[in-house]
């Protein structure tokens, strides 16, 4: 039976080899110091950026490059409203249109996208590892290569000016990315689940409606938020399509700015931006539990 005094100097070589483990893998005080102050120092750095626009949206348009400090000398808080009203439409209707083709976008991936995934993750079928190569074989295609037979396509259509172009896509399963990030998170889980649907008579359908896409938030969110992002910021497709500046997207409204009674409105276009940005933060708060989360679950790491 072994003593306390021995018991104890277990104890305490046990600790002492965790302690020394630790060291090895997070380093000294002194090294981890040093290693968050580098990344404090970078975190500035690449914050900079969003800094200056915050403050050049407080600035007089003349102030904003005569006095590059993130500190205004001068608040002026009217480009708030200048830039709000200096196009043909408020910039709340930008917003609308905007909002319209991301809520729109991120349905029709989430649909397309799961089901496209779990056929390749749970169903057997002649050459699934053929398409799914070719599925993959499309994220190293270059998207400009696509421009000119998709504005044919779709001129032919008659779908230009509309937000179809921008829209339709999406319900077709064409982001190969989120498609192969779905799989890697449908393969994760147990195929038991399947057979017991299948024993309870569920179709492939119904296991997948019932049983599977409920247990895919965590990819479903990954992917919701991703595409906010890309089709909030898309600034080449509108381009392309719209003409109307009824129509305009948030980007294509900010680079009216610079177009605005042949001037360029700096300050007004920099408030703007910032009001832009608020959706995307707000956005990616509410949903950056399920982000960790599925990057986790998905491999995507």
């Amino acid at each position: 039976m072994m003593t306390t005094p021995t018991l104890i100097r277990n104890i305490r070589e046990k600790m002492k080899s965790q302690e020394q483990y630790k060291e090895q893998v997070t380093g000294t005080p002194g090294k981890r110091f040093t290693r968050h102050l580098v990344l404090c120092i970078v975190g500035v750095v690449m914050l900079y950026p969003l800094l200056w626009m915050l403050s050049s949206s407080v600035k007089p348009s003349a102030d904003i490059f005569s006095d590059p400090g993130l500190w205004p000398a001068n608040w002026d808080f009217t480009n708030y409203v200048q830039g709000w009203t200096a196009l043909n439409q408020p910039f709340h209707v930008y917003i609308i249109n905007s909002m319209i083709i991301v809520i729109l976008s991120i349905v029709g991936n989430i649909f397309s996208c799961a089901l496209a995934a779990y056929a390749f993750a749970r169903m057997n079928f002649t050459g699934r590892k053929l398409f799914f190569a070719l599925m993959l074989g499309t994220l190293m295609l270059p998207g400009h290569v696509l421009l000119v037979p998709q504005y044919i396509i779709f001129s032919e259509l008659g779908w230009l000016n509309t937000y179809l172009p921008l829209i339709v896509p999406n319900f077709l399963a064409t982001n190969a990315f989120f498609i192969f990030l779905m799989v890697q998170f449908m393969k994760s889980l147990p195929s038991e689940l399947d057979d017991a649907a299948v024993i309870d008579g569920c179709g492939p359908f119904q296991t997948f409606w019932r049983v599977i896409l409920p247990l895919c938030v965590p990819a479903m969110a990954t992917t919701a938020i991703f595409t906010f992002i890309a089709t909030w910021n898309e600034f080449f497709g509108p381009l392309l399509y719209i003409q109307s500046q009824d129509l305009y997207t948030v980007p294509l409204a900010l680079r009216a700015f610079m177009d605005s009674e042949g001037q360029s409105m700096w300050g007004p276009m920099f408030a703007m931006s910032v009001v832009s940005l608020a959706p995307i933060i707000g956005f990616f708060i509410a949903g950056q539990k399920y982000l960790i989360s599925g990057i986790a679950t998905t491999g995507l790491k």
